[in-house]
């Protein structure tokens, strides 16, 4: 085995052959909406039920059947499962907000940008499963007196999920795999650093390249070169 410690980055391109859109169009808009309005704090204070409708749309696409993880989200799945059973660490660590990884069968998984079918309360942050439109009207459980629910989905200006666990993940493997991402948005857009920093050999696998600072690149369709690049290590 000539890597035994994995921990792999997914961003929307790998979910974007499935008919997900990726986060932002060329022109800035996230499904003909400002960033601002729909993804940040600030926006969800101005006009929550935007903010509501907005994740409503994204989470009824989820229950299309249509909808189906594709070759890329499947290879991540079935290599977790095969590397494993020869003794071997791996962890995917994903931006997206969708249930493609997890249907796909992926398990050693951290969604650090939340998940669209999941919903939480804002005081005590525990979080519960929706698949069902969102209102104001939805309240906690939790609290004595009961807070509006909101989107269990990590926003601009807030803090990724399990940070502390993703960075450990990096600074112990030998290969890290970069997907379906720009390598724009901080702090997944630093984990190359740490991981290189910490010994890893680096890859990217995407459409283009997107910085210079991988020791590999493959560059295609997801579902077609992450299955060929896992099928090497295997």
């Amino acid at each position: 085995m000539r890597f035994n410690n994995i921990v792999v980055l997914t961003g929307a391109g790998i979910s974007a052959e499935s008919g997900i859109k990726t986060f932002r169009d060329s022109n800035g808009l996230w499904e003909n909406h400002q960033i601002e309005d729909v993804a940040t704090p600030e926006g969800y204070q101005r006009n929550p039920a935007l903010v509501h409708q907005f994740y409503n749309q994204r989470r009824a696409q989820l229950l299309d059947p249509k909808l189906k993880p594709n070759s890329a989200h499947q290879a991540l799945a079935q290599f977790e499962l095969q590397h494993k059973s020869k003794g071997g660490r791996f962890l995917l660590i994903t931006q997206n907000v969708d249930n493609l990884h997890q249907r796909a069968g992926s398990e050693s998984l951290i969604t650090m940008h939340g998940q669209l079918q999941k919903v939480k309360c804002p005081v005590t942050g525990k979080n519960l499963s929706w698949l069902k439109d969102l209102t104001a009207a939805d309240l906690c459980h939790c609290c004595k007196n009961p807070q509006p629910l909101r989107p269990d989905i990590v926003w601009f200006g807030e803090m990724p999920y399990l940070m502390d666990d993703c960075v450990d993940a990096l600074m112990q493997a030998d290969l890290f795999i970069s997907t379906g991402t720009s390598g724009q948005v901080y702090p997944a857009a630093g984990f190359v650093k740490i991981a290189a920093e910490s010994g890893a050999h680096t890859v990217e696998l995407n459409m283009e390249a997107t910085r210079g600072d991988f020791a590999e690149g493959y560059y295609g369709p997801a579902a077609k070169i992450v299955p060929a690049y896992l099928s090497k290590l295997s």
